[in-house]
């Protein structure tokens, strides 16, 4: 208590400071911690699949692929609320507890302006940062008339039309994006597709006792020649300028995804459909006390079924498991200059909803009968203050930043323990510029996020909530240096993260754990000469469990990462090679139903042209030696068809040939 009365004195002072001085933003965790994914609307054009986009630009980034779209990432070792996602500085979850609609793959790369990635404990003004924070920015409004068309077209039927406009005045600009797009199932490297390799992996393989012609009883495989997915979404943004020093935006996001499958699940998705609202007010240059004042409210919303409907097993039934969720929260930050340093402080709260039902419906009759709840209700509602400190000491730059957190978590159900939890995180970090081409930079801080709704909850789908957990606690350490040398940059990083009361799926229920993970990356550029650059960067990590059992290896530790390009531009023209390459993944545990997958490099071809004023084109093929390799582990907290005890393994995207034409003006 003693803390958090000193934290609320350290905030009232600084509101009421008046020294001024005219003091621009240091930003110094975003300068040295951060990497950015930029012009993804214009580089990211393969798919919508923003995990991929991220995973081919970030090398301590991995995708989670469980079908064509929609797939989750790994960042550093870490996956679901473990790290934080905004759009557009809105929260959303996502309502199935199988991931299989993650954050990720509620906005499209066509949407996307930038997308900025904060590794580690250094984000206070945001309610969840575990171990690293996605900042997804998507277009912005433009005063004078803009607009482009694009039409794309690959592999296994897939073809996808966006278009977008934008105009304005010098006090109102508004922004309309809509998109439209389809595939069919993708073929691996071996020319099976998602049915032929359920027929493979033997997902039917006891034949029908009554009608050896027939499918098998027990069958979980998906119709041959059944979408893999298809896919429809509306971006929409509104900026009123009241005057030169005030503003307020608004935007909706609706994306709506139908008969996605998951060919290594039990279920598919029958649909799944999000919508994204925000409202935010900025006032600059108020006086004293305020540099910058900022209101903002976000609203967002799930409605995902999952169900047994696309599935080929000759029964009259099928089984629905009907999940939604939906998280409304506000903030309001204020920041001022206080003796040459700049201060940020503000009150942050939300809540989110999450709940599920099953059901099953008589296909001869079309009845659906309710057949009970597996998540009951569940309201996670979370009231913060968070203070941050931007300072320049000669050559060193500073940040510093606290935040207190109170929790609640409120079942409908009486069966249920209701969960309280009150966390103070904080942290620092700096940047020694020691010359123009040298800069030194370190950290070190803590973090918590609460259990969740199915963490703590959840019944009758596989493992069990467990409502005693504890809040995961990140205790971090990162350093690392960037150097330039003539045309050469570099820029290696080392962290050592120690997790407290880590949640973990041990396959009956969720238990708390303590463990380690630690890595390094290095990134950097090489420009070889004026038309020839060359992009590179390597990713390491290691998780170890802390606890006295057999399989000390932690679940979900992607194995050593390497990203490489080779950039060539002449004139209006691009080309570009790259090659990602993962290690063997040898490190796995086996308690956790992971397994040794094989390591693997893939080579990708783009080529890009300004052929008109208004016309370009861009032809690219990945994976253009046809590899055939699964990048994705098989751990337990996801429910996969088993054949003979193995769960089933889920190869990627063999070789992929794209187009697109975009019309712009």
């Amino acid at each position: 208590m003693n803390r958090i009365i000193s934290l609320s004195l350290v905030t009232t002072a600084v509101l009421f400071a008046s020294e001024t001085n005219t003091l621009e933003t240091i930003s110094v965790v975003e300068t040295a911690n951060s990497k950015i994914v930029k012009d993804v609307s214009s580089e990211q054009i393969k798919s919508a699949d923003l995990a991929e986009a991220l995973m081919k630009n970030i090398p301590s980034i991995s995708i989670v692929r469980r079908s064509g779209i929609a797939n989750d990432i790994i960042l550093r070792g870490q996956k679901k609320d473990n790290i934080n996602i905004l759009l557009d500085d809105a929260k959303i979850y996502g309502a199935c507890p199988n991931r299989m609609d993650p954050a990720t793959s509620h906005v499209l790369t066509n949407n996307i302006e930038s997308v900025k990635v904060i590794e580690g404990p250094y984000d206070v003004e945001n309610f969840g940062t575990l171990s690293g924070l996605v900042q997804v920015k998507t277009k912005e409004p433009t005063k004078d008339l803009h607009g482009e068309i694009n039409l794309n077209a690959g592999s296994y039927g897939y073809t996808k039309a966006s278009a977008t406009v934008s105009g304005g005045t010098d006090r109102f600009k508004l922004l309309v994006s809509a998109s439209t797009e389809r595939s069919d199932q993708y073929e691996d490297g071996n020319g099976n597709d998602f049915y032929e390799q359920q027929i493979l992996k033997g997902m039917n393989a006891i034949p029908n006792a009554m009608n050896p012609m027939m499918p098998a009883t027990n069958a979980t495989y998906i119709n041959p020649n059944q979408k893999a997915y298809e896919k429809q979404t509306v971006l929409t943004k509104g900026q009123f300028n009241i005057d030169d020093d005030q503003e307020i935006k608004l935007s909706y996001t609706a994306n709506r995804s139908d008969n996605v499958l998951y060919p290594t699940g039990t279920m598919d998705a029958d649909y799944d459909d999000s919508n994204i609202y925000t409202v935010g007010y900025t006032a600059r240059n108020l006086g004293d006390f305020s540099k910058q004042l900022d209101l903002d409210y976000y609203y967002s919303d799930v409605d995902h079924p999952m169900s047994t409907r696309l599935r080929n097993s000759g029964l009259t039934t099928y089984n629905t498991a009907h999940y939604k969720t939906s998280i409304w929260g506000t903030k309001i930050k204020n920041s001022v200059e206080v003796a040459d340093s700049l201060v940020t402080v503000g009150l942050d709260t939300s809540v989110r909803n999450w709940r599920g039902e099953n059901f099953r419906t008589d296909t001869t009759t079309g009845i659906t009968t309710y057949t009970g709840s597996s998540l009951a209700s569940t309201d996670t509602t979370n009231k913060a203050i968070f203070s941050k400190i931007e300072k320049s000491f000669g050559k060193l730059d500073l940040e510093m930043g606290a935040r207190y957190d109170y929790t609640d978590i409120d079942s409908s159900s009486i069966l249920k323990t209701d969960k309280k939890y009150a966390s103070l995180n904080a942290n620092i970090f700096g940047i020694y510029n020691a010359d123009e081409y040298t800069k030194y930079f370190a950290g070190i801080g803590k973090s918590a996020r609460v259990p969740d709704a199915r963490e703590l909850y959840t019944t009758g789908m596989g493992t069990q909530g467990n409502s005693d957990l504890e809040d995961v606690k990140n205790y971090e350490v990162d350093l690392g240096f960037d150097k330039t040398i003539g045309n050469f940059n570099i820029r290696p990083k080392l962290f050592y993260s120690v997790l407290k009361d880590y949640i973990y799926n041990t396959g009956n229920k969720f238990e708390n754990i303590d463990a380690k993970i630690y890595g390094f990356d290095v990134s950097g550029l090489y420009v070889v000469t004026d038309n020839f650059s060359f992009d590179y960067g390597i990713a390491y990590q290691r998780g170890k469990k802390d606890e006295d059992v057999t399989d000390k290896d932690l679940a979900e530790i992607p194995p050593l990462k390497v990203n490489l390009a080779l950039n060539y531009e002449q004139d209006k023209a691009k080309y570009t090679a790259e090659v990602i390459a993962v290690d063997r993944w040898d490190s796995y545990d086996d308690s956790a139903r992971e397994q040794e997958l094989g390591g693997y490099a893939v080579v990708n071809l783009k080529y890009t042209n300004q052929l008109h004023k208004n016309f370009s084109l861009t032809l690219g093929i990945d994976n253009i030696f046809d590899k055939t390799y699964a990048s994705t582990n098989t751990y337990q907290d996801i429910t996969y068809a088993t054949i003979n005890s193995e769960r089933v393994l889920l190869n990627d995207p063999g070789r992929y040939g794209y187009v697109n034409l975009k019309y712009s003006f």
